[in-house]
């Protein structure tokens, strides 16, 4: 909690409880560092000086509720994010593809949408990869960030260059057609991704997966809530499935005896 504004715990907590009830955002999985600076950002661009007049902002000012679920959404991402651990993403397709006759991935929390078609590029990409045989679904709580990602047209900005982030790919003209700092990605790889609205923290298993991308979510979230997401991600994999986590993440201890170590040095785990 910030002490620029010097306020009470009580006034932070009753903020917090408002954005539970009323914005529908699960404030109590997420440790109060991550929550007031999302928070706090918000209040600079509507120059609320206490977190009891944001407050009242997000009772009287239309869509600012939901500007702030949007800046809640941990929407840090980027095409191949943390190259290296790509290197086994690829080693596991190869795997998959080879085996099944379909390959189900979920990319949750998908952001925009840009680690999902990562994904669908990769696989387009590696002729040791059988992409007819993948399909993938990317979600998120942030209906604002399925919108882009559904488009699928991303800028290349002061803070992200999206030329940079494609360099994992040999070529990425086949993937992604560019048009200055535009760039729009092509079809052929959009066929391969579908999006949707779903909370991992409080929704419902998914079904029959058979890869699980749940990456840099963990670092934002509080060590006791961590067990749910991981009971989630588990009744969605089969059982011969596997589940990539952060490169600087690890899994609760109680969920050890659920997932085993497949490739520890990318946080590849296979479903027990």
């Amino acid at each position: 909690m910030t002490d620029s504004r010097q306020e009470s715990r009580e006034a932070f907590d009753d903020l917090l409880g408002y954005i539970q009830r009323e914005v529908g955002f699960e404030t109590g999985f997420y440790n109060d560092a991550y929550l007031d600076r999302r928070i706090t950002a918000r209040m600079r661009r509507t120059d609320a000086d206490s977190y009891a007049e944001y407050r009242d902002q997000l009772t009287t000012e239309d869509g600012e509720q939901e500007r702030l679920l949007d800046s809640l959404s941990i929407n840090v991402t980027g095409f191949f994010r943390n190259p290296e651990a790509w290197t086994g993403i690829r080693d596991v397709l190869r795997r998959l593809t080879d085996e099944r006759r379909s390959v189900r991935a979920w990319s949750a929390p998908c952001a925009d949408g840009r680690e999902p078609y990562s994904l669908a590029m990769l696989a387009l990409d590696d002729p040791e990869i059988n992409a007819r045989r993948l399909s993938i679904l990317g979600t998120d709580i942030s209906d604002d960030s399925l919108n882009v990602a559904r488009r699928g047209v991303y800028e290349t900005s002061q803070t992200t260059d999206i030329g940079e982030e494609l360099a994992p790919l040999d070529d990425s003209t086949g993937y992604v057609e560019q048009d200055g700092d535009r760039f729009q990605v092509k079809d052929r790889v959009k066929d391969l991704v579908e999006f949707e609205n779903h909370d991992l923290i409080r929704g419902d298993p998914k079904r029959d997966f058979d890869l699980v991308l749940c990456r840099n979510l963990l670092i934002y979230i509080d060590s006791e809530y961590k067990v749910p997401i991981f009971e989630t991600i588990e009744g969605s994999l089969r059982g011969d499935g596997f589940l990539v986590i952060g490169m600087t993440e690890t899994l609760p201890h109680e969920c050890r005896d659920t997932f085993e170590p497949f490739d520890k040095r990318h946080r590849i785990y296979s479903k027990a």
